[in-house]
């Protein structure tokens, strides 16, 4: 560095070399580099990442020698959406009279306050603490860029439309009530509190220039603080401004207005300084690394402002030097694209002392990749860190205030239950039996009543166990449920006795819940938020127990885990923050795609674009600036390899725009890009089997003894139509669990409907009574209103019913005439002999109608579909002649044989034609005798012990819906023969 050099001194590390490190060997390579020069000379960095980084440079090029560090300070203005204040340590003189910054839970909580306030309580808490999360982030905007909220006032004019107007009057929150709140707390807030601390430290300097090296590396000055102090440190004697990726030969005119471009931050800088470009030499860092300076000059080409791109036509053709060590690959989607990383990845640890690093601002992709890498036991360190509420116990603490807050609702009380962290003084495996079977005891099927007491009333006098189990939930959580159903509460009070519950229901009976809970990275990270939320409380005011859990995510939202040790050395996953300044062997840039990299910039929820522009505010398009700036300095390594998924969630994307500006600059690049479809081969082969085996159809042949010898008429049909299905029924006693907290569904509403009809035939055999409508019609009122507790059945099904009802009494007024008596619901039985043995057919018939000239008709109600007379006729729904057959041989109780006339099919659709009666075939007793002589001649098949319980054997006469259609792998051996008829 020349000391003596008049004017700004400014240099640049070309992209493509190591940043730091090329800094490092520059500051080791100057006089006394290595002793105590070195260790006076004060470094400014971007951001506390960045020192870490810097610290590692200096290992490697003294390798692992002991060494005097320099000062290194860092900036914090990196990323003004996730700024990162200096801390004390680093004041300048004098600085301490500036007043505190205020803690970032207050400001947020305070603006919530008075978000709800502004509203007039008609907002949830949740969504006031995401618009205060806003409202900080543009008070931040606004005190970057040192403006006046003065300026707000004369904004919203006839020129702009009545819903700025709105929002601008939304903003006297910040304009005249938040001021107030900082003075009462004598804070300051975070954005002007760094205004502040770079200013005195640039006033201090030009007032008494410092007599060590200073050097400010790695910052583009995008805050007009830090540019301040970037002119002073640029313009002091000892010292010197390092830019990062300079474009020296760009013309800063061709981009005044293109604040997307990467080099617009600097440009204005250098602008600032009266420094041209060009003018600026690149640092000596006397480092022998191979930079790609034609991927340098081909990334100048590439963001371009597009009224500049007619200067392709007269550019040379691309070297292959320029191509060289560069791939990109099109995943078909995300899952794809992150296999296809971690295979990158995984294939560069092959390599002794070879470093790899996925950079990309999809932090979904980075999670992906991490997962992936643990399928080689490899642990990665993603810098943006594991969510909280993504980690065990910030899900347990989510779910254990959903579980009060809702009072218990099935769903919420299994994932509570079943959750790694929930013991409740128990072995956790025992926990986890115990809400499994209560789970099949109560939970399953339609609701319970409301409460641990619907639990209870439904568990009767079975189960001591599980009712120990409720009683030892329902006494750990009531006084976080009393504060919760009571008055609005402190947030301080509720998370007080949230924790408690969290606490109690984590203990084991050999660990207690704080040790459980609170222990490992994530659970100190949890404990610490919830540390934040109670010293904060104080600033939102009262709680309704209703909105806290919603609350509860909204504070955690943001807050992410970052383990300190285990991760692989040699790999990481990067945001484009914590990208800045590092490198890798092998850079993966992912997630190219539009809206993702560059992100969607959108609309200002606050302001519009003229707006904006009038306030003074930057445009919203250097953040892609930025993330360009992130692109062009990792594009220009030397070895990189950019991936994008094709489609996401279904949807097609489209590829960032640098990668289409590439593959018109590029128009051989195809070719040379070919290679890479072997990455995807190879991520293809990853999950599939060594040796793969065709599947058949399901196909069982279990012995004589354990075959059924006993089956209703219903499920004879189903014996027909797929044997599988009786398989797993009655033999493998596998039976179909109901839904989790059931709605009602279309077999309910037949039960239901059923049992109405069965109770006014019961009731009135003989005859039709006076009034009969009104008399069915209070029937069904009363079986309806023992389903009350389930939403939606009055609604849906009530109207329904009063259609079916009234035709169903006008048909039974003309059919009565020549009736004796109406049996309903009546078990019958018939016995026959097979080879196997005696064979028991059941049935219970919905109606036998006894004719007064003698003989009888069987009914079947049917609230769905009804079978056609041509598949009764083929024996594939032999329901009503099997009972027919039964009938005939006095099979049902109490009702004598006799000839059986007719079989009727009444459709109870509740429509607006209400019903039907439709009579199956012209003989019942023809009918009745090659129904029982099938179902004679199907038991003696099934005796064979070779006859296999075959899935669909008939798939054109299959059934609509089958419970066990999925153990039977129907999917899978259609699929591999080739669909059903193979």
């Amino acid at each position: 560095m020349n000391e003596k050099q008049p004017g700004p001194n400014v240099y640049t590390i070309p992209a493509g070399q190591p940043f730091v490190d090329a800094l490092a060997a520059g500051l080791l390579a100057r006089p006394g580099g290595g002793g105590v020069a070195l260790a006076d000379t004060i470094i400014l960095l971007p951001t506390r990442r960045a020192l870490r980084t810097l610290r590692e440079a200096f290992l490697r090029q003294t390798r692992g020698g002991p060494l005097l560090l320099p000062r290194m300070m860092p900036l914090g203005d990196i990323d003004e959406e996730a700024l990162a204040i200096a801390s004390a340590e680093y004041l300048p003189e004098g600085t301490l009279e500036i007043a505190p910054a205020i803690p970032t839970f207050n400001r947020r909580l305070a603006l919530a306050r008075q978000v709800v306030n502004q509203h007039n309580g008609d907002i949830s808490l949740e969504q006031a603490v995401k618009l205060a999360a806003e409202l900080a982030h543009f008070l931040d905007q606004v005190q970057t860029e040192n403006l006046d909220f003065e300026g707000l006032k004369n904004l919203a004019d006839e020129d702009y439309a009545e819903h700025w107007q709105i929002a601008l009057e939304f903003l006297t929150i910040l304009t005249y009530h938040w001021p107030k709140i900082l003075e009462e707390q004598g804070a300051i807030d975070p954005a002007e509190h760094r205004n502040r601390i770079l200013r005195a430290q640039a006033e201090r300097w030009l007032a008494q220039p410092p007599s060590v090296p200073v050097i400010a590396a790695g910052s583009t000055g995008s805050i007009p603080a830090t540019a301040e102090l970037l002119q002073v440190v640029a313009r002091l004697p000892l010292g010197a401004l390092v830019l990062p990726g300079l474009d020296t030969v760009l013309d800063p005119a061709s981009i005044a207005d293109a604040p997307h471009h990467p080099q617009f931050g600097m440009m204005a800088l250098l602008s600032a300084l009266g420094v041209a470009p060009s003018a600026v030499s690149a640092w000596p860092s006397g480092l022998e690394t191979k930079t790609h300076s034609g991927r340098a000059s081909l990334m100048a080409e590439v963001m371009r402002p597009a009224q500049e791109t007619a200067n392709w036509r007269h550019l040379p053709e691309p070297s292959s030097e320029v191509l060289d060590g560069l791939q990109r690959v099109d995943c078909p989607g995300p899952e794809d694209e992150a296999r296809v990383v971690a295979l990158m990845m995984r294939k560069a640890l092959e390599t002794p002392e070879r470093t790899a690093a996925l950079v990309t601002p999809d932090r979904r992709l980075g999670r992906r990749v991490a997962a992936e890498l643990k399928r080689w036991d490899i642990a990665v360190d993603d810098s943006a860190g594991t969510p909280l509420a993504h980690t065990p116990v910030g899900a347990f603490l989510n779910l254990t205030a959903e579980l009060v807050e809702c009072n218990f609702l099935p769903a919420q009380l299994l994932a509570a239950g079943k959750h790694p962290l929930a013991a409740l003084g128990r072995p956790p495996a025992l926990l986890r039996r115990q809400i499994r079977a209560l789970e099949i005891a109560v939970l399953r099927g339609p609701r319970p009543e409301a409460g641990l007491a619907g639990m209870f009333t439904r568990l009767g006098g079975e189960g001591a166990g599980l009712a120990a189990l409720l009683e030892d939930l329902k006494a750990a959580a009531r006084p976080f449920a009393e504060i919760l159903a009571g008055p609005p509460a402190s947030l301080g009070d509720i998370a007080t006795a949230h924790t408690a519950f969290a606490e109690t229901l984590a203990a084991s009976d050999s660990d207690n819940g704080p040790d459980r809970l609170w222990s490992g990275a994530a659970g100190e990270a949890a404990a610490s938020f919830l540390g934040e939320v109670l010293e904060a409380a104080g600033a939102l005011g009262p709680v309704a127990g209703a909105q806290y859990p919603g609350l509860l995510q909204a504070l955690m939202a943001g807050h992410s885990v970052r383990p300190s040790y285990g991760s692989h050395p040699r790999l990481s996953i990067w945001g484009l923050l914590e990208a800045r300044l590092q490198h890798a062997d092998l850079i993966i840039l992912g997630g190219l795609n539009e809206g993702t990299w560059p992100m969607e910039v959108g609309a200002d929820p606050w302001m519009s674009r003229p707006m904006r522009r009038r306030f003074g505010l930057a445009p919203r398009e250097r953040r892609i600036g930025l993330s360009a700036h992130d692109f062009a300095q990792a594009f220009s390594a030397p070895e990189v390899v950019m991936t994008r998924a094709i489609r996401v969630d279904g949807v097609p994307t489209v590829p960032s725009r640098w990668l289409n500006k590439l593959e018109k600059l590029l128009p051989g690049a195809g070719e040379i890009f070919s290679l890479s479809t072997q990455w995807l081969k190879w991520q293809a082969a990853l999950d599939e089997p060594e040796h793969q085996q065709r599947i058949g159809p399901a196909s069982f042949s279990p012995p004589l003894e354990a075959r059924p010898r006993q089956l209703s008429v219903t499920q004879v049909e189903t014996w027909m139509r797929d044997p599988y299905a009786i398989y797993a029924r009655h033999i493998l006693k596998i039976r179909e669990l109901p839904e989790l907290d059931a709605s009602p569904d279309r077999a309910e509403y037949g039960t239901i409907i059923h049992q109405i009809l069965d109770s006014f035939a019961a009731a009135y055999p003989d005859g039709l009574p006076h009034e009969a409508l009104a008399k069915i019609l209070q029937m069904g009122l009363e079986e309806f209103g023992r389903k009350l507790t389930q939403p939606g059945i009055w609604a849906f099904w009530w109207p329904k019913f009063e259609r079916i009802a009234a035709w169903f009494i006008d048909t039974e007024a003309e059919r009565r005439v020549g009736i004796k008596r109406i049996h309903s619901e009546v078990v019958g039985r018939l016995e026959i002999q097979a080879p196997g043995g005696p064979f028991t057919l059941t049935a219970v018939a919905d109606r036998i109608e006894i004719l007064t000239g003698g003989g009888m008709v069987i009914g079947d109600y049917k609230t769905g579909a009804v079978p056609s007379a041509k598949e009764v006729a083929a024996g594939f729904s032999p329901q009503l002649p099997l009972e027919a057959a039964i009938a005939m041989e006095g099979g049902f109780e109490g009702i004598a044989a006799a000839a059986v006339t007719g079989l009727d099919y009444w459709r109870l659709s509740g429509r607006a034609k209400a019903g039907a009666v439709r009579r199956v075939g012209s003989d019942a007793a023809e009918l009745a005798t090659e129904a029982l002589a099938g179902f004679a001649s199907l038991v003696a098949c099934f005796d064979d012990p070779n006859t296999p319980y075959e899935a669909r054997p008939r798939p054109a006469q299959a059934p609509r819906y089958s419970s066990y259609e999925h153990l039977a792998r129907i999917k899978e051996w259609m699929t591999a023969g080739g669909g059903e008829d193979a």
